[in-house]
């Protein structure tokens, strides 16, 4: 059982910059970790990956770029660095653990452990 925890949302101008974490309640290292993120009205989409050990990244093209996913060492710890920040980012960000697939690390049934998610909000 792997608890998550988010925080680090807030409301930002266009072009800004936020940073969310991830505490997790034990070891994540053997995991995919990654954030997705829902819109009003949108479905759930997944958004950066990083896979076990922390070596790979993987990201959507929408946040390639201007987003930087990343663990601390003890692997208990997930970040995302979110600069140059966009209206169109606005949503609820949550974080997720589970076992991926290279193919397609956003395949939402893979995740077995989800946070409750942080609001990030982008004004123009």
């Amino acid at each position: 059982q792997v608890q998550l925890v988010e925080s680090g949302g807030g409301s930002v101008q266009a072009g800004g910059s936020l940073r969310l974490s991830c505490a997790a309640s034990r070891y994540t290292g053997w995991y995919c970790m990654t954030w997705f993120r829902q819109a009003p009205g949108k479905e759930r989409e997944g958004i950066a990956t990083i896979y076990p050990g922390g070596g790979n990244t993987y990201y959507t093209d929408s946040v390639k770029g201007r987003f930087t996913i990343s663990q601390d060492n003890t692997k208990t710890t997930l970040y995302l660095q979110m600069n140059s920040l966009k209206p169109e980012d606005t949503a609820m960000y949550y974080c997720a653990a589970g076992y991926c697939t290279a193919v397609d690390p956003f395949r939402q049934y893979d995740y077995r452990y989800w946070g409750q998610g942080t609001q990030v909000t982008v004004s123009s």
